[in-house]
């Protein structure tokens, strides 16, 4: 599963975004997914998640579920990275 599509994702899902601001870089945000913005059933650029942090961007991974996530970084940096 690699995001594009809404019946793959729920709130509660582990995932890596790509915020806006990040989109140049590819630079991933790990979090878990509060709410799902995009109301498409399948988008080339992945579905577009607000993560219980906050932030909201567009998911490139879905994360492995039984794995811990890293610990968030300061307010306002947008939680932590993926590789």
């Amino acid at each position: 599963m690699d995001g594009q599509y809404r019946k793959d994702i729920r709130p509660g899902l582990r995932v890596a975004i790509v915020r806006k601001q990040d989109q140049r870089t590819g630079r991933r945000t790990l979090g878990v997914v509060k709410d799902i913005l995009t109301s498409a059933p399948h988008h080339t650029r992945g579905i577009k998640v607000r993560l219980e942090g906050g932030q909201i961007g567009w998911i490139q991974a879905i994360e492995p579920q039984d794995a811990p996530l890293p610990a968030l970084g300061r307010p306002g940096e947008g939680g932590a990275d993926a590789a």
